[in-house]
């Protein structure tokens, strides 16, 4: 607790709390402060990222291999610690640089304890404390208003709300709003996790998991495989036992151990392990991408869903808005105060008024010792113009109980008796230091500025044409103020009035700031068929007019609705949904609700958002987009955040996850191949008693070539390509006839190969040779399948796929390669049967290819007559 308080405060009769009270509350726990996480533990991610279901299986199959002692075959079991570091490294920088962004400024807060005001931290404020709440301050605990003196709250953050709200004494005042004027004293009622902020997002901190498409699908057949694996490896080893001579033999030679690896061979093919990690690399890839681009990516997954997003909601303020005001411009009312010859009346005033003048009387009226947003506004935008501080009274500062703010300003008589001058055409003009009147018997003139409604009902006369004007301009998304002008000076600047002489001279026009790329990024995802929709706290009228102003229909007018209009059933909600296009006046479970009701339509959502209040939302959404500025809880939950809150890097997040989703099911093909493939010889081999014709170490090195290594180069070439459902339809489908040719040519070789060349395979050398010429054609059909799925050939496709070919067919003429993979060239009679295997296998994969739409369009049919849809 530091020293009192250097600033003077106005003075007050409550003590506040005695130091012995605030220690029993904070022994007690009931301080301000709260155990804060901006995103996943530690822990969880590394958790997240070792226990998979495809972790589990690769390690049991190296548990397998290593017990046999064959370390070399082993090898695939690196893709573990890869595939599980790629996760881990990237998600814990994600999380680093969140937290950066998530450290909340360590103010000190005023209280009063003991008579006698002190500044504490944050975290130090008790239950009971007498707060003072000032002017550009964030509320730090909930509170009860004990005193005011015009206190205005931005609530945004809470409700969504751009407009500033008073409030009076009694009310309650909430955590995470700020103090944009004024001041007030507040009890507090509520610390730590009890406050509004904290409970709202407590509902949000819970963990939800991003569901990808393309996981789900390679996640459905590690399933598959999973049931299929056991068994299958069980009757593998039975089988290879068999072929050495039973258990006996088996465990007298160590034949065993063979026995085991072989087994493994066939369990490890199967399962797409390079897939897995592929898919991690790639989401790495895209994330380190975006980061370039200030796109913090927190969830590897989320760069897939990009692909899928076929409906965004966007918070109007921090999304389309920077959150600012920006001052428009000055309309002069009426031919009255236009700028006309200079007509003196009886008394020798003059009845003329330049912009100029109004403009000056403007920025005199703004430029207050604390101007609220507004105010600060409009001196920033007259400053750009020129205008500096002109010659001021007396003042009576804006009051948010009033709703007006007035200055009364000198009024020089004309130097020379006159102060027209010809100008140009004749016209007589009235020089700027001259207000074209002599002053009156008050000495002064006085300007009023503020609300239109309130300082016109305080006037005589009709000025309902003024108020037509005044909600012309609102409608089309303008906060508009009036400047009015009265020929007496106040009397009572403690006490004042708005004198009912004065007349209205001039309308006020700002709105809030539009980012500057707003309705280009709009453009954009109307071209790419994703429908927009902004959801705010404020007036509907004023949001569908900016959303107008930024084109987020295009040609057509957007169709704006009031959320309290909005029906609670969900499938009602849905209906409605679809013939809407901006809402105002959203409440936070509302906004949640309409991300709940676009999902039983089959949307895939992203929520934009900045506030506590759209924290429920982002969640609850398939893709949450939170801006780098937004409150810490909602950048926890958030998949997505944009770190230097530019909406325009939208289109860069979406592009690069369609290039990840469309590159992906591409290159899922090539290790699908390998699952189907491996899975067929598995089950002759079981089937037939044979020995398994190629080794673990046969399939890493191979897969590496054909598969792995190109896709990896695949999968990172530009695509631009629309996310269309049915990923794991496509891919088996491409993905069988491949599969079938490359195992009925090695299952046809390691049948009638031996035969035809006299082997034994029961002896090492002739199994070596026949497993040395079933990992050639292996290799064939792989450089085949690499073809398949690179097309076109006719660029650098082309020279990927002949140069994976070359490094194969090099990396078996290198001794110490050769050695560790067991690569076997074959010589003599061997290499006659090994070419015309190749011319066979070659005629095979063709055939596959010829038949599989036949059968594709037989099959369809078929199951059409009977009533599947398909």
């Amino acid at each position: 607790m530091s020293a009192t308080a250097a600033v003077e405060m106005p003075e007050i009769s409550e003590t506040g709390l005695t130091v012995k009270e605030v220690s029993q509350r904070i022994e007690s726990g009931q301080s301000n402060a709260v155990k804060t996480s901006t995103s996943r533990s530690v822990k969880d991610i590394v958790r997240a990222n070792v226990f998979t279901l495809f972790n589990g299986i690769i390690f049991v199959a190296m548990v397998m291999v290593l017990v046999t002692g064959s370390w070399r075959d082993a090898v695939f079991g690196f893709v573990i610690i890869i595939n599980t570091g790629i996760g881990i490294f990237t998600e814990l920088k994600a999380k680093r640089t969140l937290d950066k962004l998530s450290i909340l400024v360590a103010s000190d807060f005023l209280v009063r304890r003991d008579g006698e005001d002190v500044e504490v931290p944050h975290n130090e404020i008790v239950l009971g404390d007498l707060l003072w709440i000032r002017s550009g301050e964030q509320v730090p605990a909930d509170g009860q208003i004990i005193q005011t003196w015009g206190l205005e709250l931005d609530e945004s953050m809470l409700t969504g709300e751009s407009r500033t709200v008073r409030h009076k004494v009694g009310e309650q005042v909430y955590s995470g709003a700020t103090a944009v004027s004024g001041m007030a004293l507040v009890k507090v009622n509520a610390v730590g996790s009890h406050s509004y902020a904290a409970t709202l997002t407590a509902q949000a901190k819970v963990y939800k998991k991003t569901v990808s498409d393309l996981n789900k699908g390679i996640n459905t057949i590690l399933k598959f495989m999973t049931f299929l694996v056991v068994p299958l490896c069980i009757l593998l080893i039975l089988s290879q036992i068999h072929t050495v001579g039973g258990w006996d033999a088996a465990l007298s030679t160590g034949e065993w151990r063979q026995a085991v690896v072989s087994a493994v061979a066939g369990v490890v093919g199967m399962i797409p392990e390079g897939l897995v990690l592929l898919t991690s690399l790639n989401f790495a890839v895209a994330a380190m991408r975006l980061a370039r681009h200030n796109t913090l990516v927190q969830e590897l997954e989320s760069v897939e869903t990009l692909a899928r997003v076929d409906a965004l909601n966007l918070d109007k303020t921090g999304t389309i808005t920077d959150g600012g005001i920006a001052f428009n411009q000055l309309i002069m009312l009426g031919s009255r105060w236009r700028e006309l010859p200079a007509q003196p009346t009886e008394g020798g005033s003059f009845e003329t008024l330049t912009e100029q003048a109004a403009t000056q009387a403007l920025y005199d009226c703004c430029n207050e010792e604390q101007p609220n947003g507004t105010g600060q506004a409009v001196l920033a935008g007259l400053k750009a113009q020129g205008y500096e501080p002109g010659q001021v009274e007396s003042r009576v500062p804006f009051s948010s109980a009033r709703k007006w703010s007035a200055v009364v300003k000198p009024i020089l008589p004309p130097a020379g008796g006159d102060s027209r001058s010809e100008s140009e055409g004749g016209r007589t003009e009235i020089t700027p230091s001259h207000l074209a009147m002599t002053a009156p018997a008050s000495g002064g003139e006085t300007w009023y500025m503020g609300a239109p409604e309130v300082i016109i009902s305080a006037l005589d006369g009709d000025y309902s044409d003024v108020l037509q004007q005044v909600n012309d301009y609102a409608n089309d998304g303008n906060r508009v103020l009036l400047v009015a002008r009265s020929m007496t000076s106040l009397a009572d600047t403690d006490n004042p009035q708005i004198d009912p002489q004065a007349e209205p001279v001039a309308l006020v026009l700002c709105s809030e700031k539009i980012r500057e790329d707003a309705e280009q990024t709009l453009a954009w995802f109307r071209e790419q068929g994703v429908r927009c929709r902004v959801i705010s706290g404020d007036n509907p009228v004023t949001v569908g007019a900016i959303a107008r102003k930024v084109r987020l229909t295009g040609e057509h007018e957007p169709r704006f609705m009031d959320a309290r209009e909005l029906p609670e059933d969900v499938n009602e909600l849905a209906r409605v949904l679809e013939n809407v296009d901006v809402l105002g006046r959203v409440l936070p479970n509302q906004k949640k609700a309409i991300v709940q009701a676009l999902h039983t339509q089959n949307h895939v959502v992203a929520m934009t958002g900045d506030g506590v209040n759209d924290a429920l939302a982002i969640k609850e959404a398939d893709l949450g987009i939170a801006m780098g500025n937004a409150a810490p809880a909602t950048k926890a939950v958030a998949q997505v955040v944009l770190v230097d809150s530019k909406f325009s890097h939208l289109p860069d997040v979406v592009a690069r996850g369609r290039q990840v989703m469309a590159n992906m099911e591409r290159v899922a093909s090539l290790f699908l191949v390998k699952t189907v493939y491996s899975a067929l010889i598995s089950l002759g081999v079981v089937l037939t008693q044979i020995p398994y014709p190629y080794l673990p170490r046969h399939i890493t090195y191979i897969g590496a070539l054909t598969i792995g290594m190109p896709a990896f180069i695949l999968a990172l070439a530009p695509n631009t390509r629309r996310y269309i459902p049915g990923f794991l339809k496509r891919v088996v489908t491409f993905a069988l006839p491949g599969g079938i040719a490359t195992a009925l040519s090695v299952l046809l070789t390691a049948w009638f190969l031996p035969g035809i060349m006299g082997w034994d395979v029961t002896k090492n050398v002739d199994l070596s040779a026949l497993r040395a010429t079933s990992a050639i054609i292996l290799f064939l059909m792989g450089v085949f399948v690499l073809a398949r799925v690179a097309q076109p050939l006719n660029s650098w496709r082309g020279i990927l796929v002949a140069a994976f070919a070359a490094a194969g067919v090099i990396g078996a003429f290198i001794p110490f390669n050769a050695d560790f993979f067991a690569l076997i060239l074959p010589t003599g009679t061997t290499l006659v049967a090994t070419l015309i295997a190749l011319g066979g296998s070659a005629l095979i994969f063709v055939i596959c290819l010829w038949l599989a739409p036949l059968v594709g369009k037989v099959s369809g049919k078929l199951l059409r007559q009977h009533g599947f849809n398909i």
